[in-house]
């Protein structure tokens, strides 16, 4: 076990965002701790794949102890997992809100206190999280109320935790991004979605990615909810 390089948790890592993510941080010569439900064991040693359903606590406790008895610490977390279910409000059935709590806000919430407990050992981390821009900016023909409310609830509990751990060298964030061009958007669609965004298109994987690590790399930074979305959240 080495306690000599920063090691990061990522959630939902498998594929898109948090693949990518992965990969920037290994660049920077992280360990990494990546996790998903679908996750597959990785050939790179410095990389730790846990799976399983983030929103279980029992995930959570798994994804946190493994990470530190392989590599001793955790520095960072990464709270990518999120799922998206866009139907009418009155459509939602009790399965939605249920699959989107599960994974919005416990998938939150278990990994989060988990791992500021460990930061708290060493009087330093960051947390940050990737919410969503449609929280502070509806849009017409865009269903999104179960997103806004457990991605709004995550932005204000990033601003409450960034106050609440200030004095113990603990940061917290959040990346509040626009749509994001990975596969689950077909690309007959994507002349549309391109046009939802003040800056007439979507973002990509690496716009997430890097205002992640300028996040990481900013320690005068916490309690920010960094808006990468293209000028959606300024107005139509």
């Amino acid at each position: 076990m080495s306690t000599s390089h920063k090691v990061v948790v990522v959630t939902g890592a498998s594929q898109g965002i948090g693949a990518d993510i992965v990969k920037a941080f290994r660049k920077l010569d992280y360990r990494v701790v990546a996790t998903s439900r679908s996750i597959k064991p990785s050939e790179d040693p410095n990389i730790l794949t846990v799976a399983g359903d983030i929103g279980d606590p029992d995930t959570a406790e798994r994804v946190i102890s493994e990470g530190v008895a392989k590599f001793g610490r955790i520095d960072t977390l990464v709270n990518n997992a999120g799922i998206y279910i866009g139907k009418p409000f009155t459509e939602n059935t009790r399965e939605d809100y249920a699959a989107v709590v599960n994974v919005n806000m416990s998938g939150f919430y278990y990994i989060t206190q988990l791992a500021i407990a460990e930061m708290e050992k060493h009087s330093s981390g960051h947390v940050v999280s990737v919410t969503a821009c449609v929280v502070d900016q509806a849009i017409s023909g865009v269903y999104s109320v179960l997103a806004a409310l457990t991605k709004g609830g995550l932005n204000a509990a990033t601003k409450s935790l960034a106050i609440e751990y200030a004095r113990k060298g603990i940061r917290v964030n959040a990346v509040a991004p626009g749509i994001i061009k990975t596969p689950m958007h077909p690309s007959e669609y994507h002349d549309m979605l391109d046009a939802l965004h003040p800056l007439g298109r979507m973002g990509e994987t690496s716009d997430i990615t890097n205002a992640i690590l300028y996040l990481d790399s900013a320690p005068f930074v916490t309690g920010e909810i960094l808006h990468v979305d293209g000028g959606q959240s300024a107005g139509r």
